[in-house]
């Protein structure tokens, strides 16, 4: 049977909704599956009955594989348990690749579930050719560096190696030395805690970002107008990140190369400006909630928005585009007390900035007279493949005069 698809590598069933021999019903909710970022309910495509289950509550298994039989009849059952049986006694449920043989009686497949968009670990060949893909540069880059492109991973679309996939396989250290820098088996007495699927998958991400050329550029902003201005619309229900996030989407639009992205083909030029901001997750991870048009949306829409985004982010009840359709990404540790700080780039898109603290700070002006300032610093990580220093720094400038004269957020 076709299995349960999905862009993540693999998923964990939190709960069945229902019970073998139920009946369901298209568009019922049959299980919900706990990705890395979100629990999703999965709906039933076709009606029928719920013949066995493969994958039980708290188990976790590969993307591809079938986690249950669907009969279409109550005659049918008896052959979807028998499949459920033999897909248990071979060890598990089979391969997604490996073609299921065509039922006498039709067999309705597991359902699909639309799940966040993370980049795969993919196949180093196209599946059942024996055929590597990968871009005509990626295959210069191997031929230069004597790599054998069949050994390398790619992370492109369909298993597509990339030139950065050839970068990382040839800082890869060689297998002697990488057994020698494995870590060490933990002390006795000590714990292991297992990643969650949202920091297994922020651990895979953080990792794909070494592979990128990246810079950073830092800028120290005067904020006596911007508190100003906050301290009038916190009232009124404004939010200090929903006004931060208008200020970078403003200039985002006023600076549309630290919108793009990099790809194999060239730039990518976002349509929409789209902030996403670093939220931490109370068991660990972060997910980043997106302020779509971030830059069009009037501040108290914009703190509605965010409002409503952070509340279903702590229960794990965003859909995917919500968290995952973010063309920049503002990170905020001010509230900690951290002054300033440099963000990892990641994957996908052109930047991130790092948001420190405010703070007061004895400071002389253009006339030399002695003074207090409030400042915050504000870091921008970008992607050096597209962003240039030039362009970092006359972003960081025309984000400094939005937020020293914020009352152009008010339109």
């Amino acid at each position: 049977m076709p299995a349960l698809s999905s862009t993540m590598t693999e998923g964990k069933v939190v709960e069945w909704l229902k019970q073998p021999g139920d009946a369901i019903t298209k568009g019922e909710s049959l299980v919900i599956i706990e990705s890395d970022k979100a629990d999703m309910e999965v709906e039933a495509f076709y009606d029928g009955f719920l013949g066995g289950i493969i994958v039980e509550d708290g188990d976790t298994t590969a993307v591809g594989n079938p986690i249950a039989y669907i009969a279409e009849t109550e005659a049918e059952l008896a052959e979807a348990e028998a499949k459920v049986s033999g897909a248990l006694a071979g060890g598990g449920a089979p391969a997604a690749a490996a073609p299921a043989p065509a039922p006498a009686p039709r067999v309705a497949p597991a359902p699909a579930v639309a799940t966040p968009a993370v980049v795969p670990a993919a196949p180093m060949a196209a599946a059942g050719s024996g055929r590597v893909i990968a871009s005509p540069y990626a295959k210069e880059l191997a031929k230069q560096r004597n790599l054998d492109l069949a050994t390398i991973r790619g992370t492109g679309a369909n298993g597509r190696i990339t030139a950065e996939d050839v970068e990382a396989a040839s800082k890869a250290p060689a297998p002697a030395a990488a057994a020698a820098a494995a870590p060490a088996a933990p002390p006795p007495g000590s714990k292991v805690t297992p990643f969650t699927p949202m920091q297994a998958i922020v651990s895979k991400n953080m990792v794909a970002t070494l592979a990128v050329p990246e810079f950073r550029v830092s800028y120290t902003v005067r904020m006596e107008a911007f508190e100003a201005l906050y301290k009038e619309l916190k009232p009124k229900g404004v939010t200090l990140t929903a006004l931060l996030a208008k200020a970078v989407g403003v200039a985002l639009a006023r600076h549309p190369i630290i919108n793009a992205a990099y790809s194999d083909a060239g730039i990518v030029h976002n349509e929409h400006v789209n902030v996403a901001v670093a939220v931490a997750m109370p068991d660990g991870g972060l997910i980043t909630p997106v302020l779509k048009d971030a830059d069009a949306i009037d501040i108290y829409q914009l703190s509605r928005s965010w409002g409503d985004l952070v509340k279903r982010s702590r229960s794990k009840k965003l859909a995917p585009d919500e968290f995952n359709s973010g063309t920049f990404t503002v990170s905020n540790l001010g509230m900690f007390g951290v002054d300033d700080f440099g963000a990892l780039l990641p994957v996908g898109t052109g930047g991130i900035l790092a948001v420190g603290g405010t703070k007061s700070v004895v400071a002389a002006d253009a006339n030399r007279r002695i003074g207090v300032e409030r400042q915050m610093t504000v870091t921008l990580t970008a992607d050096h493949r597209i962003v240039y220093g030039a362009d970092a720094a006359e972003f960081l400038k025309t984000l400094s005069e939005i937020i020293q004269k914020p009352d152009q957020l008010m339109f």
